[in-house]
């Protein structure tokens, strides 16, 4: 598996040369690396029923317990399949949709898609929470770019970011919630969490870590109210809708939901979670479907209600819900992108988006249109697809597990909206009469044409002979998902149940809403409620942060030095203020006097004399000099107090100050102006004898306190054993703190060359002539 990925991400790396060197037939050059990870893939996991689950471990940061540890079992089976057999054709489908475009634009995009590929890979191959988090984000940063890679589009770009942004902020949740499975298990590895969910439940983090992952998990999988983003997406090239509706990025959500399904579900608010927040999504993409004429919008809204019902399913007990994800996962992922292929090429066929807009483009589009309608059967599930049997058993799985009768009915609601998304996405664009001429900008194309076909075929395969599947594909995903085996029997008939009963009263309600589908746009088009169920409550989040960052900006960052040190200043000493009074033991100071030592009092004499010339001095030179008293001074207390290598350093780096300061000050004014008012003075005034009031407490504050010598035992118990050095300080330096001391170098050099840089301009001006 390993060498898998690798070979993922190597196609992705060599992508863009290749496809550029084959050109235009680099979309057909560039598939063999998906196909040929397909038929890996199949080939390994042919023998997972009789062997079990395949792992293989390497170690990447043995230091905190992280491993790339990958396991193929049927579930991520049935995913890698599903990546590589779909991503195969999205990356045939890009090369002919981007024929008549410049090569490296469609390079670019079949590199993306690879990479794509690659980071899904990675996520359902793993085995390890922490890498399955890396492949998670990797996801979302490259749908982030396919979705905006039509850049020069408004609506591509704010897509993208609304996009990124809640996906990623989501990621966020569940890095935490990753973090405290860690916490409350010690381990990362998914198999083992499976086996402890009674300990991962009575854990204090459960509610914790239920609510970090299902935050995550709802805004992969663009559950409510986080569902807004996903119709936004298909402002992506089609190739990109087809990969990010059909198999891909918004089903990761659910996949992670599924592996966690058998730990969490000893959480008792985890399944009934699931069904509210999954039957909500569902019918609020169905209603969200009904308001949209866009071709791809329809079918992306129909993408948020499929989603909702999977989250719904896993939230149901029982072997036959199992089962019924599985059946749906792959009934889905067949039909729908089929339909974003065939929305794709009647789109870039006629220049049209819009369902109304598009008529009879069976007669030019014969293969599109065929695959279509066989999609769209599926989608209505309707016999003799797999996508009926999967809806026959999301029936017999609500009636097994006793759901409320409430769900049910929206089910069945929500399965209608499919039914008559399937209607518009078929019969009016491809099957009814051509209501105006269309003129064809683009005919169709092989590399077009096979994706859809292809997939509708199989659906159309697996319908009629559902042993292909059942055995060796819908079984061990199953299987996988419960924890133990799970008999499957697929079949296009289990006579007259009350599951086809329910499939029939489907059928009627998704018809009564496709006739009545022009009216019900006319009305709700625009209207309140769909303006209440898309992004306006994102919009308005996210235009009220960008207003608070405006005034925030006015009010703190307006060039105003004074006001930003003071605003530093006055924060320091209240937050420190209400720090003392509030402490325990109460804060208290030595008056005693003991140990005083006049060497050090008269230094630091000298010191405030040289800070007080430093604030008063008009003259800039001389306020350097004076502040330079200060450095000078706390070298000589280093000295008094047994520290020569420390009085050196601070010796070495007052010299260079005051030589950085009296370079800069050859380009300045000697003599300064007053720029302050009276009572602007008297407030600075009053903020730095409040700070160094503070800072004097604090010091004196410090002698009264036990000295705790645990870091320096520490340090000079490991210096030699650890670092190999005699001297503690250099040791400390340039071992224990070395990144600390790497920064501190950086500081100084990037100085030193900023210096230098005023220097070399001064003395080019002087020989040129110039004062």
């Amino acid at each position: 598996m390993t060498s898998i990925i690798l070979a993922a991400f190597a196609s992705a790396l060599l992508a863009r040369p290749l496809a550029l060197r084959f050109a235009p037939h680099g979309g057909w050059i560039m598939a063999l690396a998906p196909g040929g990870l397909f038929v890996a893939l199949l080939m390994l996991g042919l023998g997972l029923p009789a062997n079990g689950p395949l792992s293989e471990t390497v170690e990447w940061v043995p230091a905190l317990n992280v491993e790339l540890t990958f396991r193929l079992d049927g579930f991520s089976w049935l995913f890698s399949l599903l990546i590589t057999g779909i991503g195969t054709l999205v990356t045939i489908y890009a090369g002919a949709y981007f024929a008549e475009k410049s090569p490296e634009k469609g390079a670019n995009f079949i590199a993306l898609i690879l990479l794509f590929m690659s980071a899904m890979l990675g996520t359902v191959l793993t085995d390890h929470l922490i890498v399955l988090y890396v492949f998670w984000e990797l996801t979302s940063l490259v749908s982030f770019l396919l979705i905006g890679f039509d850049s020069y589009k408004a609506s591509a770009r704010k897509a993208a970011l609304q996009s990124l942004i809640v996906t990623a902020g989501g990621g966020l949740a569940l890095f935490a919630g990753i973090l405290l499975i860690g916490l409350a298990l010690d381990t990362y590895s998914l198999s083992e969490i499976a086996t402890r969910g009674d300990e991962l439940a009575a854990s204090p983090l459960a509610p914790a870590i239920l609510v970090l992952v299902l935050l995550g998990a709802f805004t992969k999988s663009a559950q409510v109210p986080f569902h807004f983003w996903l119709p936004g997406a298909m402002a992506a090239p089609t190739p990109a809708s087809a990969y990010l509706h059909s198999a891909t990025m918004v089903k990761l959500g659910v996949y992670l939901l599924a592996r966690l399904d058998q730990p969490f579900s000893a959480m008792p608010a985890f399944g009934i979670t699931l069904i509210v927040f999954g039957t909500a999504t569902l019918i609020v993409g169905g209603v969200r479907a009904l308001t949209q004429p866009g071709f791809k919008a329809i079918l992306a809204h129909s993408t948020v209600g499929s989603l909702g019902l999977l989250v719904l399913l896993i939230g149901l007990e029982g072997d036959t819900a199992a089962i019924a994800t599985i059946g749906f996962i792959l009934g889905h992922a067949l039909y729908k992108a089929a339909l974003f292929f065939c929305a794709g090429t009647a789109i870039h066929a006629t220049g049209r988006t819009e369902v109304t807009q598009m008529s009879g483009l069976a007669t030019a589009l014969p293969w599109t249109a065929a695959a279509a309608g066989l999609a769209a059967i599926s989608m209505a599930g309707l016999p003799p697809m797999v996508a009926f049997i999967a809806k026959e058993y999301i029936f017999e799985a609500q009636l097994n597990a006793g759901t409320n009768w409430l769900v049910i009915a929206l089910t069945v609601l929500g399965n209608a909206a499919f039914v008559m998304i399937a209607l518009l996405a078929s019969i009016g664009p491809f099957f009814r009469g051509r209501l105006a001429p269309l003129p064809l900008q683009h005919s169709e194309v092989a590399g077009m044409a096979l994706g859809p076909v292809t997939l509708a075929g199989l659906s159309l395969l697996f319908g009629l002979a559902p042993a292909l599947i059942a055995g060796p594909l819908i079984a061990p995903a199953a299987s996988a998902l419960v924890g133990a085996p799970v008999e499957v029997s697929f079949s296009l008939w289990h006579g007259f149940t009350p599951m086809l009963a329910l499939s029939a009263v489907v059928v009627v309600l998704g018809i009564g809403l496709w006739l009545a589908w022009p009216s019900l746009l006319q009305r709700l088009q625009g209207g309140r409620l769909s303006h209440a169920l898309g992004d306006a409550g994102y919009n308005f989040v996210f235009d009220g942060v960008l207003k608070i960052a405006k005034l925030s900006t006015r009010i703190l960052q307006n060039g105003d030095q004074h006001r930003y040190g003071a605003i530093v200043l006055g924060a320091t000493v209240v937050i420190v203020v209400a720090g003392l009074i509030a402490a325990a033991p109460p804060f208290a100071l030595d008056t005693s006097l003991d140990g005083f030592r006049i060497g050090p009092a008269v230094i630091l004499a000298f010191m405030v004399f040289g800070a007080v010339c430093a604030a008063r001095l008009i003259s800039l030179l001389g306020a350097v000099v004076a502040a330079g008293i200060c450095g000078f001074g706390s070298a000589l207390l280093f000295l008094l107090n047994g520290a020569p290598d420390l009085a050196l350093t601070q010796f070495s780096v007052e010299v260079l100050v005051v030589v950085i300061m009296m370079a800069l000050l050859l380009r300045l004014p000697v003599r300064r102006t007053l720029t302050r008012m009276r009572s602007e003075r008297r407030m600075d005034a009053l903020l730095s004898g409040a700070f160094a009031f503070l800072v004097f407490l604090a010091l004196a504050a410090m002698t009264t306190m036990p000295l705790d010598l645990t870091l320096s035992d520490y340090y000079r118990a490991t210096s030699y054993p650890e670092a190999f050095g005699r001297n503690v300080v250099n040791v400390i330096l340039v071992d224990f703190r070395a990144l600390d001391t790497m920064g501190e170098i950086a500081v100084i050099a990037f100085g030193a060359m900023t210096v230098w840089g005023l220097l070399r301009r001064r003395i080019r001006k002087t020989a040129g002539g110039a004062s």
